[in-house]
């Protein structure tokens, strides 16, 4: 049986695949050349990350597909509904990337909190002129221990937020109308844990409260912050958005109504708008939540498992 690894997969993952019997072909295949790649190949396995679509025209273009596998949480780009309908499995890995994604929400977080996207701007640039000058600008910094951390969203990454909000010493709430109050456990060496009880706000709320509002939502059909939202939030807090690009009205970032944003999705993906990479206020990076050596071997091993499960 073939598979199309699309969009990359770990060598682990192919290893196994191949160990199972299957044929693995890592060609990567254009968008509009995928249906015929896949008929003329025979193709039983389509893989893809983020960057391939699996629409209605694929779906029915490749009347042999059996599965189709996304390296990753969401299923933003396959029609899922419409494949099962025609016979074809979907699967995913939610929880192979939930501690990278995790994480990055704390890079920018520290990143945001301590001025390091600036800094490493400017230093380069002008720090044997403004040494001093950095110095007192950049000191003015805050610490995470006792701040409130905000999640927006409380699902697999969510939890894995809370944890290591919780092990910093951070106050953390969250608003999901799926979940009320859960209980979060904290493992160390040694077989040793604690326990901590985080409880549901109101969303309005929790943005009044929080310092650091982090949102962990899958794609939604309008923007979750928008101008209102940000007038809810402390001038001092920041928002960070490492789940779905368009959760945030990134036009209403230009306020600088709130200190600061870290930000790893964005609405018009793989062209942002230049004003929000050039806010003096963001911390940015590229869509890379998920994207560590460890989350790629667990995605890579998992949907290896969950094929040589169904189909073997």
């Amino acid at each position: 049986m073939k598979i199309l690894a699309n969009d990359g997969l770990s060598k682990s993952g192919i290893q196994k695949l191949r160990e199972n019997g299957f044929e693995v072909i890592e060609t990567k295949v254009a968008q509009e050349q995928l249906i015929n790649y896949i008929n003329q190949n025979d193709i039983s396995v389509l893989l893809v990350r983020g960057a391939t679509q699996v629409r209605k025209d694929v779906i029915n273009g490749c009347p042999n597909l059996k599965l189709i596998g996304r390296g990753g949480v969401g299923l933003d780009n396959i029609d899922v509904d419409y494949a099962k309908s025609k016979g074809i499995q979907v699967v995913n890995t939610p929880e192979a990337s939930s501690q990278s994604v995790a994480e990055l929400v704390f890079a920018h977080i520290f990143s945001g909190s301590r001025y390091l996207f600036d800094s490493n701007r400017n230093m380069p640039l002008e720090g044997d002129s403004k040494f001093k000058q950095f110095k007192k600008s950049y000191a003015l910094a805050t610490e995470l221990r006792g701040k409130t951390l905000g999640l927006v969203g409380f699902g697999r990454i969510g939890q894995t937020v809370a944890k290591i909000g919780l092990g910093l010493g951070m106050n953390v709430f969250f608003y999901d109308p799926q979940h009320q109050k859960k209980t979060i456990r904290l493992d160390f060496a040694d077989g040793k844990f604690i326990e901590f009880v985080v409880k549901p706000k109101e969303l309005e709320e929790l943005l009044q409260i929080s310092d650091f509002v982090s949102l962990h939502l899958p794609w939604q059909k309008d923007y979750v912050i928008g101008a209102k939202e940000l007038e809810a939030m402390k001038p001092t807090s920041g928002l960070i958005n490492t789940s779905r690009g368009g959760l945030i009205d990134e036009a209403a970032l230009e306020n600088n109504r709130i200190a600061g944003a870290g930000i790893d999705v964005f609405e018009d993906e793989p062209t942002p708008a230049i004003k929000v990479l050039m806010h003096p206020k963001i911390s940015l990076s590229p869509h890379v939540g998920g994207s560590t050596i460890e989350a790629q071997e667990r995605i890579g091993l998992q949907l290896a498992e969950k094929i040589i499960e169904l189909l073997d």
